[in-house]
């Protein structure tokens, strides 16, 4: 069970370095925050790509998007205490990878890497 972040998905529909690595935990079961979802969708938009296209095809692997719960919400702000360089999106993805004892993949560096993190690259 893999929990994927914004900046990895990203970087699978856009065919960059780590791709496969991340086209692999599609294929398998794999989950998203509806706040990394939401980021997701507004950089596809934003960068004049078309969303339903790419829904499209991360839905075909049919990974799971997860709402942000309350109890994610507290583990975030938790999370900022620690490390306030990450983003609440970033947050928000390691708080739902603890809560479904799973492993986070991402292509943020700053991050780093854990028993719960992985980079794609």
């Amino acid at each position: 069970m893999t929990v994927i972040d914004a900046s990895a998905l990203l970087a699978f529909l856009g065919n960059e370095p780590g791709s496969d690595v991340v086209e692999e935990a599609l294929a398998s079961q794999a989950y998203c925050s509806a706040a990394n979802w939401a980021e997701v969708a507004q950089k596809v938009t934003s960068h004049g790509r078309n969303w339903e296209l790419s829904r499209g095809l991360l839905d075909s692997f049919n990974v799971s998007v997860e709402p942000v719960t309350r109890a994610d919400a507290e583990v975030a702000a938790k999370l900022w205490a620690q490390e306030q360089s990450l983003s609440l999106g970033d947050r928000l993805c390691i708080a739902l990878s603890i809560r479904l004892e799973a492993v986070a993949l991402t292509a943020d560096r700053a991050w780093g890497t854990s028993e719960r993190i992985k980079q794609i690259r």
